[in-house]
């Protein structure tokens, strides 16, 4: 079966493809994948970098799964993934499709409940949270707020950074569905926007995205808040990696930005973002697979 589903699904990959800059030189290298890893280090590491070695990094999006799975075809240098690869043998068929890619740990994200800043809940426990997911509280009323209807708001598919690891990481099933009532959004910055203006709307996303957006609150989750401090020590459970991805055969040149991006000076650059390095976060290395 895996034969004849193959390569349908990588043509689907290469028609999901962004479009690649017309102006690129021999030395230069493209990235492209998760918008949350775009956002928590990933310009600032670029920028330095061309600075440092005069190699010009061109950024692209695509989400994780593209980053993944983009890389290990070669239709780009490096990718970058918010999420594990899919378990070959697993529910999800594209699994085939990640296989020969590599994914190398450079930073901690976490999940974050969001909601809106003017919104007075503060607290939310992980069986509240998972029964809003599932249509089993509807009201705000439940949670400890005003008599208003819950407003859920998802990202589209199942295996997207965030919509996979909030699966595996809370409710330990990749496969479940979530209400039928939720607004479904394509990709993070849509969902945050959305909640921003949304009073009585909830949602997951990446810290190192959701942070940037002046309208959004963050619940605590067990009564832990998702501050750095608390992702480092692992006290906030939500903590997920941040990954470069690199196919089958990566060219000295994309070794040497990997290398860049472990150095001292490039977890260094990841911190200053507000990012968790992988130094700060040594104690959660147990969640990479």
């Amino acid at each position: 079966m895996k034969k004849i589903h193959h390569p349908l699904l990588l043509l689907l990959c290469l028609m999901l493809i962004p479009s690649i800059p017309s102006t690129i030189h021999a030395k230069d290298l493209i990235w492209g994948g998760c918008g949350i890893t775009k956002k928590a280090f990933m310009k600032e590491l670029a920028k330095a970098y061309e600075k440092k070695t005069g190699t010009k990094i061109h950024i692209k999006g695509g989400g994780a799964t593209y980053g993944i799975r983009a890389v290990g075809i070669g239709r780009i240098d490096i990718g970058g993934s918010c999420r594990h690869k899919l378990e070959e043998g697993g529910a999800f068929k594209g699994a085939v499709l990640e296989k020969k890619t590599k994914l190398i740990p450079v930073a901690w994200d976490a999940l974050v409940v969001i909601v809106n800043k003017k919104n007075r809940l503060s607290n939310i426990t992980t069986d509240q949270l998972k029964k809003v997911f599932l249509g089993k509280i509807k009201n705000w009323k439940q949670l400890g707020g005003p008599d208003k209807p819950i407003k859920v708001v998802i990202r589209k598919n199942k295996i997207n950074g965030v919509s996979y690891m909030l699966r595996v990481m809370v409710f330990k099933d990749p496969q479940i569905d979530f209400t039928s009532d939720a607004i479904v959004k394509k990709s993070s910055g849509p969902l945050e926007k959305f909640i921003e203006k949304e009073l009585y709307a909830i949602g997951i996303s990446g810290i190192s995205s959701a942070k940037k957006r002046k309208g959004l609150k963050f619940l605590s989750l067990d009564g832990i808040s998702p501050s750095k401090k608390n992702i480092i020590s692992g006290r906030y459970s939500l903590a997920r990696p941040l990954y470069l991805t690199l196919g089958p055969n990566p060219s000295k040149e994309v070794k040497d930005f990997v290398k860049f991006a472990l150095s001292d000076e490039g977890q260094a650059i990841i911190s200053k973002q507000g990012t968790v390095s992988l130094k700060e976060g040594k104690s959660l290395a147990g969640a990479i697979k």
